[in-house]
């Protein structure tokens, strides 16, 4: 089929398509979900399980493990890490890559069921199990609700009335609350009045327990209905708790209030704490519906909360934490500048190399695929975000490159004479399937990133989707539009008035070429050293991952020893707070206390909750002014904090996070494996380089072990259970009943009168109710000998063995320098038999991001070959075209080093795009050889003209990709990727230029003439 007579002849058509293509793609781009950073789905839950009482070896032996032995038959299982403490086990299950986000709740609905089943194994007192499948929700808005002279009960009504109403708000998922303190109402139970009055502990502990049960009360029928019986009794206040009867006759009643002080207040010490700018607030978290615009949530929640206004409270204050939709807004108006600038420098360059018309021609082209690509996103749900945009920028110059081929072409060939029509029918014709197999080429090279099934190729997905859509428009719009607009605007010559091939930049061209050609053995020998000059630079070149953000904001991570107390860990964080607030280039501080904030970025991960554990959250004004900050902070932090472990991070960009370098060493004994954790320490000290230096397993604690005598305690009646019981009351409080308040529910907690709680040093001195003898005895009757032992606090597991994992930051620069400087001491460790070594951290991440890419690259290469083989029906072409593939190297090392980049994720990624841009040059130059020689020429002179056919088109592709890549070099993200095309594209083009025609010479036979022609 004559495509391009087609759309001439249906112009009216196609040029209602084209308006109707612009219209639609900016209804389109207005409709796209925008988001931050792409979506990838974090295919891990986690299975908490209480187990109060035990010992976190208690818990590893009698609870995780036979949890992870269920969870180990799951089909989709990848990898189960479990966690160990005193009274809980968490259990992180992580499935396979290839289950995406649609088959997840199937998966987690399996796991729930293997939980479940293995309940009924557990200890008496464990579990039960809850699975937590949203630990990858992502709360893109993050509000601190907070109000001078109110109490948290106050604010807590006051959030429970936003969370109801913002539900409400459009595209708004689901919303999360943090850092609410739990109210309890303290029933301080004097022992001494107990034992005076002769009232049994039990029977009180029954009392309050069974007040405030619902239980069904029955139903008579009564005419023709039902009527349900509801006695009265329930407890609906703090009076009615101080009154309630406890014992007597008609002489003498005995009320609670009697022998216990009863109060209302909040747990002590509390598990969680936030502070936004040193005052104290509840957190809310707001998340996305999942293809939602987290822009539009955020407009709505702005709305709503202004039309709510009148109805807080005076005084209180909503403030963000972190409003994605603002950050959104920011990032992508900066890509629509950086993408508008690159169709502008693309017109730019096509204006002064092609002449003002053809340059318009190709530019409504680029802007007709913009357009239409945005139709295409909108209808596969590709936002707007990061990578989806960038896609795009990067894309922009090889969206020219059918358009150049083509408009070249019909240009050469109306300034020789030609009927315009005719003109355009033969270009398009002899080039269609040359282009498109160039095209779909340029494709493949991105499909290891489409293909690869890890959260590193779910996260740059987009990339190669949007290439994929863009591109292939292109070659649609290139083969009907653009003749078509050839036919109607480009100015017809008369034959041969003038040569197109004349000029300086072809006569050098031409030079340059005849030169190689005759001396090919010279060339191809200066090629081959270049590139092995480059390939040995390559090795010099620094690796990474991910890059760290421009974001205006970064992490403190506060650790002081295992086991502190919180409000320890509060106190020093309140005078941290005051010291960041202190410093000008701050402009917010939020306090998390306890634990990790919400996951209010995807690419986040929020630690879990220690009570020796808290995080700031930093904003300042210049995100340039982080770096000198963060070395202040870490000065002053180790100056005044000396027994804390602080860990000073960069928000990322990427998968990955955590601990930049990690050690894990693999074995049974507990201490044995802390020895090999504290040699590897040890060389990351000694490096001098590394920072927060720690393991996973954090200090060992003293555990306080009461000598239960049996003999004696027969004696008096008391158990086990009795004794822990009447510990748990004096040094932590005991829970007896539930006090129901509207929706609430409080519980009932029992301990001693402050009078009576002694201290550590009085626990010989305990009361414990004796049952037997209807009185309290001293612990010390029951208890022979109190011994004091060191434990282990946690017990972290991966796949069921035992794992102790060190830990550290580079103080500056890549990981991975820091990671070279010391791995082989590390490797070096002697393992005991049975032991095993493994590394973590960004090593591990980028190792499978690449495995997971690699994985997917022979398919794709296999591919190439195969499109290349089919195009040219030969293998001599196909071999030329690969064997010029290499010559990508060259620019890509000395344009790295140039720069200063490391050859990163994204640049890896920029190296594969660019193996396509190299091989379309190639194709296209070699099908015009072809095409030439095929048409009777000389062979000789074939494989000049058409060298020479091809320079613009071939320079034009390049110079349009290069300069079109210049708005993404201020992008910490791109601009590895960046460097990587440009640098590449602009070595290999040339010497493809050159070196393609060199060896065509070779392997056809072609020599050169003793003149030059």
């Amino acid at each position: 089929m004559d495509i391009a007579r087609f759309a001439i002849k249906k112009n009216v058509f196609i040029y209602f398509l084209c308006v109707l293509i612009l219209i639609g793609g900016g209804v389109a781009f207005e409709k796209l979900g925008r988001l931050e950073d792409p979506e990838f789905a974090i295919k891990d839950a986690l299975v908490v399980t209480p187990y109060p009482g035990a010992t976190a070896a208690e818990v590893a032996e009698e609870v995780t493990e036979k949890i992870e032995t269920a969870i180990q038959e799951l089909g989709q299982l990848d990898e189960v890490v479990s966690m160990s403490r005193p009274g809980v086990s968490t259990v992180t299950v992580t499935i396979k890559d290839k289950y995406d986000k649609a088959k997840l709740p199937q998966v987690w609905d399996e796991l729930r069921r293997k939980v479940n089943d293995v309940e009924g194994d557990l200890p008496p007192g464990a579990g039960p199990s809850v699975v937590m499948d949203d630990y990858g929700d992502v709360y893109g808005v993050l509000l601190a609700i907070h109000g001078e002279g109110y109490s948290f009960r106050e604010l807590e009504d006051i959030v429970d009335f936003l969370k109801r109403e913002l539900l409400l708000a459009q595209d708004v998922a689901k919303v999360t609350v943090w850092g609410v303190q739990q109210e309890q109402i303290f029933v301080e139970i004097s022992r001494a009045k107990l034992s005076q009055l002769g009232v049994r502990l039990d029977s009180i502990y029954q009392l309050l327990a069974e007040q405030n049960l619902v239980v069904p009360s029955g139903r008579e029928r009564i005419s023709d209905e039902y009527l349900r019986i509801q006695p009265t009794g329930a407890i609906v206040s703090i009076e009615e708790i101080k009154n309630l009867v406890i014992s007597g006759d008609n002489q003498s009643i005995i009320y609670l209030k009697d022998i216990a002080e009863v109060r209302r207040g909040y747990v002590e010490p509390p598990s969680k704490h936030l502070r936004l700018n040193q005052k104290n607030a509840i957190a809310m978290g707001i998340s996305t519906i999942s293809g939602g615009n987290v822009v539009t949530m955020g407009e709505s929640i702005k709305e709503k909360l202004d039309f709510l206004a009148p109805e807080i409270p005076l005084g209180v204050e909503v403030d963000p934490i972190y409003f994605q939709a603002d950050a959104v807004n920011l990032s992508i108006n900066s890509f629509v500048v950086s993408l508008v600038q690159a169709v502008a420098i693309v017109i730019v360059v096509l204006v002064l190399f092609m002449g003002f018309q053809s340059a318009m021609m190709i530019g409504i082209s680029l802007v007709l695929t913009v357009f239409a690509s945005f139709i295409v996103m909108e209808m596969m749900a590709i936002d707007l975000q990061r990578i989806s945009l960038g896609a795009l920028i990067i894309a922009l110059g090889m969206l020219v490159d059918n358009a150049i081929v083509i408009t070249e072409g019909i240009l050469v060939k109306i300034q020789r004479g030609e009927e315009k029509i005719k003109a355009a029918s033969d270009v398009v014709q002899q080039n269609m399937w040359p282009l498109l197999g160039a095209t779909v080429i340029a494709v493949l090279a991105f499909a290891a990133i489409g293909l690869s099934q890890d959260s590193t190729g779910e996260y740059t997905r987009s990339l190669f989707q949007v290439l994929l859509i863009s591109l292939m428009l292109s070659w649609v719009i290139a083969i009907t539009v653009v003749p078509l607009m050839c036919v109607h605007f480009l100015k017809p010559g008369s034959a041969g008035d003038k040569d197109p091939y004349a000029g300086k930049l072809f006569a050098g061209y031409r030079y340059l070429l005849v030169k190689s050609v005759r001396h090919r053995a010279m060339a191809i020998v200066a090629v081959v050293a270049a590139l092995g000059a480059s390939i040995i630079g390559f090795g010099w070149l620094e690796d990474s991952f991910f890059p760290d953000s421009t974001s205006k904001q970064f992490y403190v991570h506060y650790w002081l020893p295992e086991g502190t107390d919180i409000r320890r860990t509060s106190q020093d964080m309140q005078a941290i707070e005051e010291y960041l607030l202190n410093k000008e280039e701050v402009v917010n501080v939020s306090s998390f206390v306890g634990g990790g904030a919400p996951r209010f970025m995807l690419v986040y991960s929020p630690e879990k909750e220690y009570s020796s554990y808290g995080v700031f959250l930093v904003e300042v004004d210049d995100y340039r002014t982080i770096d000198t900050l963060m070395a202040d902070i870490k000065n002053y932090l180790n100056q005044n904090y000396i027994d804390a472990n602080p860990k000073l991070e960069k928000v990322r960009l990427g998968p990955g996070g955590g601990f930049s370098i990690e050690a894990r060493f693999l074995g049974d004994d507990p201490n044995i494996l802390r020895g090999l954790s504290e040699q590897a320490k040890a060389v990351m000290r000694e490096d001098g380089g590394i920072t927060s230096i720690r393991d996973d397993w954090r200090e060992r604690q003293n555990l306080i072990v009461p000598d239960f005598a049996d003999e004696q305690a027969r004696k008096t009646g008391v158990t086990r259970a009795e004794v822990s019981q009447a510990l748990q009351s004096v040094f932590g409080g005991f829970q007896v009943g539930m006090y129901r308040e509207n929706d609430k529910l409080i519980p009932i907690v029992s301990q001693p009168p402050k009078s009576e709680r002694g201290n550590i040093e009085e626990i010989y001195d305990v009361q414990v109710w004796s049952n037997t003898l209807g009185r309290t005895v001293p612990l010390r009757q029951v208890v022979s000998d109190f011994e004091t032992r060191w434990e282990d606090p946690i017990i972290h597991r991966r796949d069921k063995r035992t794992t102790i994992t060190a830990q550290g930051d580079p103080q500056e620069g890549n990981t991975s320098v820091a990671f070279n400087r010391i791995r082989h001491a590390i490797e070096s460790i002697l393992l005991p038999p049975g032991y095993s070594f493994e590394w973590g951290g960004e090593y591990e991440d980028s190792t499978d991001a690449k495995k997971s890419l690699f994985a997917s690259i022979p398919s794709t290469v296999v591919l190439m070959i195969l499109v290349t083989v089919a195009l040219f029906n030969a293998l001599r072409q196909p071999l030329i075209i690969w064997l010029v593939v290499p010559l990508a190297v060259i620019g890509v090392t000395w344009g790295l080093l140039g720069a200063r980049q490391s050859f990163g994720f994204m640049a890896l990624l920029g190296f594969l795009s660019l193996i396509g841009m190299l091989i379309k040059n190639a194709i296209v130059l070699i099908d015009e050889i072809d095409t030439q020689i095929r048409s009777g020429k000389e062979n000789y002179t074939a494989l000049i003209d058409a060298s020479i056919s091809r320079l613009r088109p071939v320079m034009m592709a390049a110079g349009t990709t290069i300069l079109g890549m210049v708005p993404l070099l201020p992008d910490v993200f791109f601009v590895g990727m960046a460097v990587t095309i440009m640098s590449g594209l602009a070595f290999a083009s040339i010497l493809t230029l050159l070196i393609v025609p060199v060896l065509y010479s070779v392997f056809f036979g072609i020599k050169s003439p003793t003149v030059d022609q």
